[in-house]
């Protein structure tokens, strides 16, 4: 009589917060599968959420190509600033470039389960969606307080699910997974935003310069900046923390506010239901609004697969 034969562990992916050092979970992915981890489950929040809904939809590659063709220039394009609704950023653009890479399709239809964390801003519930609009869940997650405007849902205002699981190894588990990889984007990053920032406003300075130059394109969008928001917008770079000052922008307080509640919420929850496997890219000096440098974050996201790769195999055994 021959016993059962061992099911294979189901491998719960669970991809965190962390605005532009998001883009190394592509890197992180990329390099799992290389290892021969093909995760069967995938959870994320904020920036998670996008990633991972386009790795469930099998769209990864083609929102690899679009991330490496950011340009700092393009960043500010999708950024569609207004001074109503909660927030500096409607969101919108940033979901129709995420629509043009991404099929919107339900949640329940795409090729691996999928989940995303948001935040009722009213109560502070953690919200999962597993089900319904897959735009709606991700548009929900990204809404970082401050930043991004509130998204209506179900008659629920919702923001950011980092604010209450910025890496959500607990929907992995709810979903299923018996071992949980979790990509932490909060490791070491509290008090580096200030020389992102300066960095930032250097980049920017001669991106702006240069497309003044050639195109013309950066007065353009000045003018409309002003045309649409009034002479409050020429400050917009100082209070975005990219522009140089001896004190800290308007965001840039709030970058740094949320980097310093994200780092503590991480630990604890990461101390109360610890993943099998924890990745932690090294991303510390990159900017929370830094979008245009995917390519250092998805070679940070290798790089991190690389140096982990015993413990992964080994949490397998």
């Amino acid at each position: 009589m021959t016993g059962k034969r061992r099911r294979a562990p189901r491998i719960g992916l669970a991809l965190g917060a962390g605005a532009a050092r998001g883009w190394a979970h592509i890197g992180i992915i990329e390099a799992l599968e290389k290892e021969g981890i093909h995760p069967e489950i995938v959870a994320g929040t904020s920036i998670g959420a996008l990633v991972g809904a386009a790795y469930a939809g099998g769209r990864l590659k083609a929102l690899k190509k679009w991330v490496l063709s950011l340009t700092w220039k393009d960043v500010v394009q999708i950024m569609d600033l207004t001074l109503s609704g909660g927030g500096f950023v409607q969101g919108d653009r940033l979901m129709d470039f995420f629509a043009r890479h991404v099929e919107n399709v339900p949640i329940e239809t795409l090729d691996r389960p999928f989940g995303a964390v948001a935040t009722d801003l009213e109560t502070g519930q953690e919200i999962w969606f597993r089900e319904g609009d897959l735009f709606d869940a991700v548009r929900a997650s990204i809404a970082l307080p401050g930043l991004f405007t509130p998204v209506e849902v179900d008659g629920r205002w919702l923001v950011d699910g980092g604010l209450v699981n910025p890496v959500p190894i607990s929907l992995c588990r709810a979903m299923g997974a018996d071992v949980v990889i979790a990509a932490n984007l909060n490791g070491g990053i509290v008090g580096k935003h200030q020389r992102a920032k300066k960095r930032l406003g250097k980049a920017l300075q001669a991106e702006s310069q240069a497309m003044a130059q050639e195109t013309g394109a950066w007065n353009q969008f000045t003018q409309q900046l002003k045309s649409n928001l009034s002479a409050r917008l020429e400050t917009l770079p100082l209070q975005l923390g990219i522009a140089k000052s001896g004190s800290p922008g308007l965001i840039d307080v709030v970058m740094g506010s949320i980097n310093i509640m994200q780092d503590r919420i991480t630990r604890s929850r990461m101390a109360g239901d610890p993943p099998e496997v924890s990745l932690a890219p090294r991303l510390a000096d990159m900017g929370m609004m830094e979008f245009h440098r995917a390519a250092q974050a998805i070679e940070a996201g290798h790089r991190c697969v690389q140096r982990m790769a015993p413990a992964l195999h080994y949490a397998f055994e």
